[in-house]
């Protein structure tokens, strides 16, 4: 009923269907009820709905997951959402991040996939989980791995298509859900749990 009521805006366009598929990165509104979230992963892996101000719900990050000339040579971009940036900057390559306008669609401004990049691991067992690039290691015909040591200095190794730029080493461009990130241990987490109850 309430997307029947058009109430509900993913990306800045009103869906109806309640079966309409929100993924990474999307941006969730319900403008009568001033709500704005982001879709974002937490530190285990799970879609939460992270609230976002009123400035950051005007982009989205998008990665770069193609890049190809049409058969006019017209150069053009996919990204990881389905969308398809004609002309885009030549810098631009594939496993960069591009932030796109939400009402224009147009980018602006991208992050290279480099080392020192603080990014999010999109797949994997340690989905959600956020860090620095440190290094990748070139793995021929098989997966090139990335080594990423997060906030609190572990580090730990996924693929390199898990790999999501989403800021420098000192800032991010959106912002994170509770927990920043930052994986805890089965013990660390029942002392959290512990230190709830006592307070």
């Amino acid at each position: 009923m309430i997307c029947m009521e058009k109430l509900v805006m993913v990306d800045g366009k009103v869906r109806t269907d309640p079966n309409f598929p929100a993924g990474f990165m999307d941006v969730v509104e319900m403008p009568k009820s001033n709500d704005q979230f982001r879709l974002i992963f937490d530190t285990k892996g799970r879609f939460v709905l992270h609230s976002i101000s009123d400035e950051e719900k005007k982009f989205k990050l998008c990665k770069v997951v193609k890049k190809e000339l049409t058969i006019k040579k017209v150069p053009y971009i996919v990204t990881h959402d389905g969308r398809t940036i004609r002309y885009p900057d030549p810098l631009i390559s594939v496993g960069d991040v591009v932030k796109v306008d939400i009402a224009t669609g147009k980018p602006m401004s991208f992050q290279k996939f480099e080392m020192g990049k603080q990014a999010m691991i999109t797949q994997g067992r340690n989905a959600g989980r956020v860090g620095i690039i440190q290094k990748v290691e070139k793995h021929p015909g098989s997966f090139d791995i990335a080594i990423v040591k997060d906030a609190s200095g572990n580090t730990f190794a996924t693929r390199l298509g898990n790999i999501f730029v989403i800021g420098d080493a000192e800032t991010t461009d959106i912002t994170l859900p509770k927990g920043k990130g930052i994986k805890l241990s089965i013990l660390e987490e029942r002392d959290m749990v512990m230190r709830k109850t006592k307070a």
